[in-house]
């Protein structure tokens, strides 16, 4: 059954006297910072996709998406958790720097033949980045914060907590600074884009042993390790070292869009630019040029000047509130990913892989999984 999405309209908040927001004559006349509007959109395998309850928007006054609790984050978190299945994610300020950090978490299934739930792994290793990124600089050996650093802090509070018998998972994360630097740590078959003017401007590869078999970070059980010494199996388990490690500069206007592969295998990187260009172009965060400034990359498209409007959260509150533009492209990408993956007509990515690498295989449609999406609408806006 194809799932319906309804969308609220964007509605254009009050003004106060300082402006939260930016047009390019403002960024031009002096000093300018860069700011992120981030919305988070998810849903679980073969549970329905709410666009209201499964939407999460963050405001960087006070609000992050850190389950915590008072016990092991495992335990801690299970009833807080958002309905994502296996796969988690989290965004949070960086201390008091004016950055953030952000990404998602895909526990790998595999664990679940050997009696262990990945959804521990994957959420509890969100929560404890999401804490560290808060108490940035404590904890931290190098600044500013690097998101392999971060990956590490949480994978070896991971490791130590005993409420997280074992597991899995992928990750791909992120810190964003005040001056437009994006560092990314990718680890496995999770990953992001970066769209600017109508253009996929970067898309992170897939680090894979073999045909779905992402790199990952691994807790394997004592006695398990056992088990695998006595009859000689080796086990797939990387570090945060192992990430692929990329940096970007920003620009006002750029959509970054971080997801698990229940999203990448079934949308193309093309797919979900056209989704979003589409939501953008339609209401005016991005515009096409005109006349003379026409001739630049993207295909004569620029941000408009009614970003910041459609993108400003007023308030400080963890409910999507609906309407704004990031909300609307996590829930729009996360949607036709949750369709794409029932459709049987529709070959997505995956499909066209399986039929690639094994043509005697009969397989056709989308591929069902949990599906976490990240949308952040980067601003450049004057101090």
């Amino acid at each position: 059954m194809k799932l319906e999405l309804k969308v609220a309209t964007t509605e254009l908040p009050t003004l106060t006297s300082r402006a939260a927001y930016s047009t390019p004559a403002a960024v031009a006349k002096g000093a300018t910072r860069f700011t992120y509007r981030i919305a988070a959109s998810y849903s679980g395998k073969g549970q329905r996709l709410n666009p209201i309850r499964n939407t999460y928007e963050f405001n960087s006054v006070n609000i992050s998406a850190i389950f915590e609790g008072p016990q092991g984050a495992a335990k801690a978190t299970k009833k807080k958790r958002p309905a994502s299945g296996q796969d988690s994610f989290f965004v949070g300020n960086v201390g008091d720097t004016g950055g953030v950090a952000f990404g998602v978490a895909d526990g790998v299934g595999g664990w679940v033949e050997s009696g262990i739930d990945p959804a521990d792994f994957a959420h509890s290793l969100c929560n404890y980045m999401g804490k560290a990124a808060a108490r940035f600089p404590a904890g931290f050996k190098t600044q500013p914060m690097a998101p392999q650093e971060l990956l590490q802090i949480g994978f070896e509070k991971v490791m130590k907590d005993d409420s997280v018998p074992g597991g899995g998972s992928t990750a791909c994360i992120a810190t964003a600074n005040v001056e437009g630097r994006l560092d990314v740590a990718n680890l496995g078959d999770s990953g992001f884009l970066q769209l600017r003017q109508n253009a996929v401007r970067y898309h992170s590869p897939a680090q894979t042993h073999a045909f779905n078999t992402p790199y990952q970070l691994s807790k394997v059980p004592k006695r398990m390790l056992v088990q695998e010494a006595v009859f000689g199996v080796t086990r797939f388990s990387e570090t945060p070292k192992d990430a692929d490690l990329t940096s970007h500069q920003l620009q006002h206007g750029d959509v970054l869009v971080f997801a698990s592969d229940g999203v990448w295998d079934n949308l193309s990187p093309e797919d979900t630019l056209n989704l979003a260009s589409r939501q953008l172009l339609g209401n005016g965060g991005w515009v096409e040029k005109s006349g003379d400034e026409k001739g630049g990359s993207g295909g004569g498209v620029q941000p408009g000047e009614r970003l910041g409007y459609l993108t400003y959260t007023p308030g400080a509150s963890s409910e999507a509130s609906g309407g704004k533009l990031q909300e609307t492209l996590a829930v729009l990408i996360a949607g036709a990913a949750k369709n794409a993956s029932m459709d049987l007509r529709r070959d997505g990515p995956f499909a066209k892989e399986v039929k690639k690498r094994f043509p005697n295989e009969n397989y056709h449609g989308g591929k069902v999984d949990d599906i976490v999406v990240v949308v952040v609408v980067v601003i450049e806006e004057p101090v």
